[in-house]
C-alpha cells in the first residue's frame, strides 16, 4: 500500500496512491506499508532511486542500515511496535531522503507514524513544509511516543515495588503475589530491553544525520537534531535507571521467595525435631520383653502418653522462646 502526503497550505493532505502515479509523483511523503513489487516499481521509478529490500532492511551492519548513494540517504531504523500489547516488536523501518521527497518503507504499523500523520493533517499543527521537516517530524514522533512507553514502564516498576514489600500475614496469597511479580518484571523488562533497542537505533541515525549536515547547509534542521539527540540521552539515561531498579527488585523478589521457602523447610525440620522424641518413647514401648516394669503398672499407658506430649511440648516451647518459630 502507498499512502501519499502533499503538502497544501501548511499541512500534509494523505490520499492512497496504489497504481496512481500522478499522485506519486506530487507527494512530498511517500509511506510503503506492506508493499508490493509493483508499489515498489513504480515509487523507484518516480523517485529515480533504488529502495531496499526486506532482507536488506534487517541487515544488522550499521553501515548497510545507513549509508548515501547517489544523493540519497538510506537510514533504517529499528522501531518498538505492539507496545501496548503482551507482545512487543522490534521492526525495521527504513527513511529514503532524496532531493525531493521522503519515502519511508515498513512492515509493520508504528504507532508514531498514525500520530505524526493525523497533527501533519492540521494545518500549522507541525513544522512539515519540507520533506527532511516531514522526517524529522517522523523521528520527533517516534521519541516521544518511547518516551511515553518508557513513562509508563516506570509506572508500572513503581506498582510492583509496592506489591514486593507489601507486608501480608497470609503465607499463601504473599507467595503467590510474588510469583506474579516475577512474570510482570519479566514482561516490563522485554519491553524496557527493547525500548533501548530502539533507543540506540535512533541514537545512530540522528548522529549520521548530523555528520552527514556538516557537509551542506542545513542549520534549522542541525537545531532539531541536536535537541533530538539530548532528548534520546536522556531517555537513555533514564531506561539505564530502571533497568537498574528492575534488577534490583527482582533480586528482592528472588530473595523474598527464598525465604518464604526457608520458612517452609524450617517448618518441616522443627516438626521432625518436636515429633523425634515422642517416635523415640514409642518405639520403647513397642519392644517385645517380657520385663519392663511399666508393662504391668496400671498408669503406665497413660504415664507413656503424657511422656511423649511432655517430649514434644518441650523442644516445641524453647524454639518458640528462642524465636525459630
Amino acid at each position: 500500500m502507498i499512502q501519499a502526503f502533499s503538502e497544501r497550505a501548511g499541512s500534509l493532505v494523505r490520499r492512497d496512491a496504489d497504481g496512481d502515479r500522478q499522485a506519486v509523483e506530487q507527494a512530498s511523503w511517500l509511506d510503503l506499508a506492506w508493499p508490493t513489487d509493483d508499489e515498489e516499481r513504480l515509487v523507484e521509478q518516480v523517485v529515480g532511486h533504488e529502495l531496499p529490500t526486506r532482507e536488506e532492511m534487517a541487515e544488522i551492519e550499521a553501515s548497510s542500515r545507513m549509508y548515501t548513494e547517489d544523493g540519497a540517504w538510506y537510514l533504517t531504523a529499528m522501531l518498538l511496535t505492539r507496545a501496548d500489547t503482551d507482545a512487543p516488536e522490534i521492526t525495521p523501518v527504513t527513511f529514503v531522503l532524496t532531493p525531493d521527497r521522503l519515502v519511508t518503507i515498513r512492515y509493520t504499523e508504528p504507532k508514531a507514524f498514525a500520530v505524526f500523520a493525523k497533527r501533519a493533517e492540521k494545518a500549522g499543527a507541525v513544522p512539515c513544509m519540507r520533506h527532511d521537516q516531514i522526517m524529522m517530524g517522523l523521528f520527533e514522533s517516534v521519541i516521544d511516543r518511547l518516551a511515553d512507553v518508557i513513562e509508563r514502564i516506570g509506572s508500572e516498576v513503581d506498582v510492583i515495588s509496592k506489591a514486593i514489600f507489601e507486608t501480608s500475614a497470609n503465607r499463601a496469597s504473599v507467595s503467590r503475589r510474588l510469583e506474579d511479580v516475577v512474570f510482570r518484571l519479566g514482561r516490563q523488562g522485554d519491553l524496557l530491553s527493547k525500548a533501548r533497542e530502539s533507543l540506540a537505533s535512533m541514537t545512530r541515525v540522528v548522529i549520521f544525520i548530523d555528520q552527514a549536515l556538516r557537509e551542506r547547509e542545513g542549520q534549522e534542521l542541525r537545531k532539531r537534531l541536536k535537541i533530538a539527540g539530548r532528548d534520546l540521552q536522556s531517555l537513555v539515561d533514564h531506561a539505564s535507571f530502571l533497568s537498574g531498579k528492575m534488577e534490583f527488585l527482582l533480586d528482592a523478589t528472588l530473595g523474598l521467595i527464598s525465604i518464604q521457602q526457608n520458612n517452609v523447610i524450617t517448618i518441616f525440620s522443627v516438626a521432625a525435631v518436636v515429633f523425634l522424641p515422642p517416635t523415640l518413647i514409642a518405639s520403647i514401648y513397642g519392644m517385645n520383653f517380657d520385663v519392663m516394669p511399666e508393662l504391668h503398672a496400671s498408669l503406665g499407658y497413660p504415664l507413656a502418653l503424657g511422656a511423649m506430649v511432655v517430649s514434644a511440648l518441650v523442644p516445641f516451647l524453647y524454639f518458640k522462646k528462642r524465636g525459630w518459630l
